[in-house]
């Protein structure tokens, strides 16, 4: 999945913005939740950049808020972190896990 606009600032094919992933519920196939969407990992590829990793529950949102939050709670979030197929993000409103949860780097 590539982030950004093209030149004209409208979405390509296989594009989703951010914003719209962040703090959504990633559900299992039965329906379970597993965790909010609370960070993307990102690499520069053919000169775009794309997501790389999504970081799931309290470990991403301690990774966004960086490590003074760490500091202040003492302890570091769990979660999980996603590789970038292992998430169904074409409706950005519900994504949804491909993979079983075991599949998953625990966090």
């Amino acid at each position: 999945m590539s982030i950004g606009n093209n030149a004209y600032g409208s979405l390509d094919a296989g594009e989703v913005r951010l914003d719209q992933l962040l703090g959504r519920q990633v559900r299992t196939e039965s329906g379970k939740t597993i965790g909010r969407i609370e960070e993307f990992r990102t690499a520069v590829r053919g000169g775009e950049r794309i997501v790389v990793e999504y970081v799931l529950g309290g470990a991403g949102l301690m990774e966004r808020l960086g490590m003074g939050v760490r500091q202040v709670l003492g302890r570091a979030g769990r979660g999980y972190i996603a590789k970038w197929d292992q998430i169904d993000v074409s409706h950005p409103e519900r994504p949804r896990l491909l993979c079983s949860v075991e599949e998953l780097r625990k966090r």
